[in-house]
């Protein structure tokens, strides 16, 4: 038996690949299909089901894709949603074979309603290692505050209650020798304060991991999970629905997207579509020079989450600048979750641009000592653009947060006659939220590079009494 943990950083995502005797399984598989092809062609196996633990949120799957493809049989657990395309619909306790191994799914309700897991004994009948999808994630358990997005009447306090009953019936009584492999790590928003370990023991978790402390009553249970969530990512909605319903191949989503445009064609294309202009490039980089009104989004960070949290509408029409050679990159992580009408990318990349003679803008962006000067001589405020939690452990005395990932909301802070230095923790963010501004009209904002850590070690601030944080959140 082989099994193997396939992850993905940038959206802290894990796939699995189980093989025994020619037979393949690949579980809750990325949106790219191939990847998973190939490594079953590599051991002569045959991809015969793809197990999904529930339906994503955070990324859109590729079982349909690979599928059909492959021919693969696609398994769900319990559940009574009418898809778009061909499942099996497991109940509780069902086996399937993959060579000598045994797949049995566990239906854990909670996270969602049709969220399982699934038990994996190998070929000498020892239970292995227990796939726990979203259920239950290193130090952590899923969010239950997702699926009323969705579905109105699964409120967060009802699916707290079915999270503690699943824990507590279903997967506590299980061996404390099986492997732990979540779906997901440090970083994802469908948990609120997971390690960054991608596996572990389920006896190590029963003893360092708060929700399956079996002490807690439910009552101290659902109020303990509910604590410091904040508003998902809009794009979580949608799509689930996409993982429902369905969507296109990925393989016609590449082709359209991967369209070199002269600067010419892309900057009518921008006017005649309204289109989204996403200037993936590094955020120094893209401060000297960019296309006006375009947004930076770099991709050498959490690309595709900060797209999804930041453009409301995944349908929307996007046009690309990037470093020349990472164009697909950019358009595999657009469409890992949803955003499939990228109409092209600025050929030759912003020197192009440039060499057409094209209007460009620019970001004033300073170090953590000019910042310090600007404060004192100018009376400049100061803009804290991390998460809450990230400020309220630790931030500038009288500093404002204004959290990128409500900017709407933090737009409303912002005093467009007043000068403000806007930093994040190393300036990724803090970049992203000016561009976005700046694109509205606010020409107001001076970035701070390399964010909160710079400042720190500057020593020119008096800084909060640190706290440790209670969620990631």
């Amino acid at each position: 038996m082989k099994i193997e943990q396939l992850y993905t950083g940038c959206i802290s995502h894990a796939a699995y690949y189980l093989e025994d005797q020619g037979e393949a399984a690949i579980f809750d598989p990325l949106r790219e299909v191939q990847p998973y092809i190939d490594r079953a062609t590599k051991d002569h196996a045959k991809i015969k089901y793809v197990f999904e633990t529930h339906f994503h949120a955070d990324f859109v799957s590729g079982h349909i894709d690979l599928a059909k493809k492959t021919g693969a049989e696609i398994v769900y657990g319990p559940t009574t949603t009418t898809t778009g395309f061909k499942i099996t619909v497991a109940h509780d306790g069902q086996e399937f074979k993959v060579g000598r191994v045994k797949v049995k799914v566990i239906h854990t309700p909670g996270h969602t309603m049709e969220s399982s897991c699934f038990l994996i004994t190998d070929e000498n009948g020892k239970e292995n290692s227990l796939i726990s999808g979203d259920t239950l994630f290193i130090g952590d358990v899923g969010r239950p505050d997702l699926a009323q997005h969705v579905i109105a009447e699964l409120t967060q306090d009802k699916l707290a209650g079915f999270l503690y009953d699943s824990l507590r019936t279903k997967i506590m009584p299980l061996s404390d020798e099986l492997i732990v492999y979540p779906n997901h790590g440090a970083g994802s928003a469908c948990g609120k304060n997971m390690s960054k370990e991608t596996s572990d023991t389920l006896g190590h978790q029963k003893k360092t991991n708060y929700a399956l402390n079996p002490n807690l009553t439910k009552e101290q249970f659902i109020k303990e999970i509910l604590s410091g969530l904040v508003a998902p990512p809009g794009y979580f909605p949608q799509n689930v629905l996409l993982n429902i319903r369905g969507y296109e191949s990925l393989d016609h989503v590449m082709k359209r997207g991967h369209r070199p445009l002269s600067p010419l064609e892309f900057e009518v294309i921008a006017n005649e579509k309204e289109a989204v202009v996403i200037d993936t490039r590094n955020a120094q980089d893209f401060a000297k020079a960019f296309v006006p009104n375009s947004i930076n989004i770099g991709i050498d960070g959490n690309f595709a989450t900060w797209v999804g949290t930041l453009i409301p509408d995944v349908k929307q029409e996007i046009l690309i600048v990037a470093d020349e050679g990472r164009e697909h990159e950019v358009i595999t992580r657009l469409a890992r979750v949803g955003f499939d009408n990228c109409l092209g990318y600025l050929k030759g990349g912003i020197a192009s641009w440039l060499i057409e003679g094209k209007d460009t803008d620019s970001i004033v962006s300073v170090n953590a000592h000019k910042m310090a000067e600007l404060v004192k001589t100018e009376h400049r405020a100061i803009l804290d653009v991390r998460k809450a939690s990230e400020y309220n452990s630790e931030h500038i005395k009288d500093a404002i947060n204004a959290p990128l990932d409500f900017i709407n909301d933090s737009m409303s802070k912002i005093d467009r006659n007043k000068k403000y230095l806007v930093h994040c923790a190393g300036g990724y963010r803090s970049m992203t939220f000016i561009s976005i501004l700046q694109a509205r009209g606010f020409r107001n904002l001076v970035d701070v590079k390399g964010g909160f850590k710079e400042i720190k070690e500057s020593r020119e601030f008096e800084l909060s009494q640190y706290l440790k944080p209670s969620t990631m959140l």
